[in-house]
C-alpha cells in the first residue's frame, strides 16, 4: 500500500479527533502543475528551482501552515496528557473537579500511544512530500525548508512534548505492573550510558531515529531538574536560570528576550520553556547516587539564591 492512501485512511480514522493533517493530496496537485508548467518552458534558468512562483507562492506556505497546526494540536494534547499523568492531592482534585480527569490508567498509556504514532505518521508524510518536491525539481529546495521549519520550531520530532511521552513510556514500563501487559509503542526506546554520558534514543518506523544527548552543556553533567528551551535544547534548571541572567525566584519567565540560548545563540527561548517532568522522574532512577549528590548541592544553592532574593527585597523595602 502506496504511503499517501495509508495515512489517509489513518487520518480518516482520527475524523472524530479532528486532527489537522498534511493535505498530501493538494501538495502533489500543486507539483504536478508545477512540472506539467516547467516541461512546456523553453528557458530552463526561469524554471524551479530559482524561480517558481507555484511554489514560492503556493507549496510551501500551505504546508508552513499545515505544519504549524499540526504539532500545535500535538504539544497541546500531549500536555494535558502529561499533566493529567503526573496531577497529585490537590491538584488532582481541582481537574476532577473540572471534569478533565475522567481516564483510567490504561485510557492514559492508549492516548499517548496515540499521540506518537500521530506525530510519527505526520512526520513521515512531511518528509516524503518534500523528498517528492526535490526529485521533481532535481534540487535541494525540500531540504533546505526543512531546515528552515527546525529554526522556526515546526518540526515535530523537535517538540519536548515527544520527549516527554517516551520518558513517560519508559516509567510507565519499569514501574507499573499493569503497563507491562501493554504493547509498548516503544520497543526500541531507551535509555543509554556511553562513557557515563546519558541518552534517550528511540528507533522508530520509516527509519525515523530519535537521539536526545542528555548532557547539559553548562555543567557537562547530566541534566538536573531539566527544562527544554523553545529552541529545543535541554538544559538543567539551575543551568538555565544562570544563562538566562535570573534568579531561580524569578524564574525563566523572567528572562529578558534578547538574551540567547548558550548553544544555538538564538533569542527569546526562555519564556516558552518546558519543565521535563517525567524525563526528570526517569534520570532520577536511573542515576540514583548522582541524583543524590546533585540534590544535596542545588539545595544549598537554591537556599543562597532565596535568602539573597529576600534580603534584596527588604533593602528595597526599608529604602535601604
Amino acid at each position: 500500500m502506496k504511503f499517501c492512501k495509508k495515512y489517509q485512511e489513518y487520518m480518516q480514522g482520527q475524523q472524530q479527533k479532528k486532527l489537522p493533517e498534511v493535505g498530501l493530496k493538494k501538495l502533489k496537485k500543486i507539483l504536478k502543475k508545477c512540472r506539467r508548467d516547467s516541461s512546456q518552458s523553453h528557458k530552463p534558468s526561469q524554471t524551479c528551482p530559482n524561480q517558481c512562483t507555484v511554489c514560492d507562492g503556493t507549496f510551501f506556505p500551505s504546508l508552513l501552515s499545515e505544519m504549524s497546526e499540526i504539532v500545535g494540536c500535538f504539544n497541546e494534547r500531549a500536555q494535558k496528557l502529561l499533566e493529567l499523568h503526573l496531577a497529585s492531592g490537590f491538584k488532582k482534585y481541582i481537574l476532577w473537579f473540572k471534569g478533565k480527569v475522567h481516564k483510567n490508567h490504561t485510557a492514559l498509556i492508549q492516548e499517548g500511544e496515540d499521540l506518537v504514532t500521530y506525530a510519527l505518521i505526520n512526520a513521515t508524510a512531511i518528509r516524503k512530500i518534500l523528498k517528492k518536491y526535490d526529485k521533481i525539481h532535481y534540487s535541494k529546495q525540500g531540504q533546505l525548508f526543512k531546515s528552515q521549519i527546525q529554526t522556526m520550531h515546526k518540526e515535530i520530532l523537535q517538540s519536548p512534548w515527544l520527549c516527554e511521552l517516551m520518558a513517560f513510556h519508559i516509567n510507565l514500563r519499569e514501574t507499573k505492573v499493569e503497563s507491562r501487559k501493554e504493547t509498548a509503542l516503544f520497543d526500541e526506546c531507551r535509555l543509554t550510558f556511553k562513557d557515563g554520558k546519558p541518552s534517550l534514543t528511540c528507533d522508530l518506523f520509516d527509519s525515523i531515529k530519535i537521539d536526545l544527548d542528555l548532557t547539559c552543556s553548562i555543567c557537562l553533567d547530566t541534566v538536573f531538574d531539566p527544562v527544554s528551551l523553545t529552541c529545543g535544547h535541554i538544559f538543567c534548571y539551575i543551568c538555565a536560570c544562570s544563562a538566562a541572567s535570573v534568579s531561580i525566584v524569578d524564574g525563566l519567565k523572567a528572562a529578558n528576550p534578547k538574551e540567547k540560548c548558550p548553544l544555538c545563540r538564538e533569542r527569546a527561548v526562555y519564556e516558552g520553556a518546558v519543565h521535563l517532568e517525567e524525563l526528570n522522574i526517569l534520570l532520577g532512577r536511573s542515576c540514583q547516587e548522582y541524583w543524590k549528590q546533585r540534590l544535596q548541592s542545588e539545595r544549598v544553592e537554591r537556599i543562597k539564591q532565596i535568602k539573597e532574593h529576600w534580603d534584596s527585597q527588604c533593602r528595597g523595602i526599608m529604602g535601604v
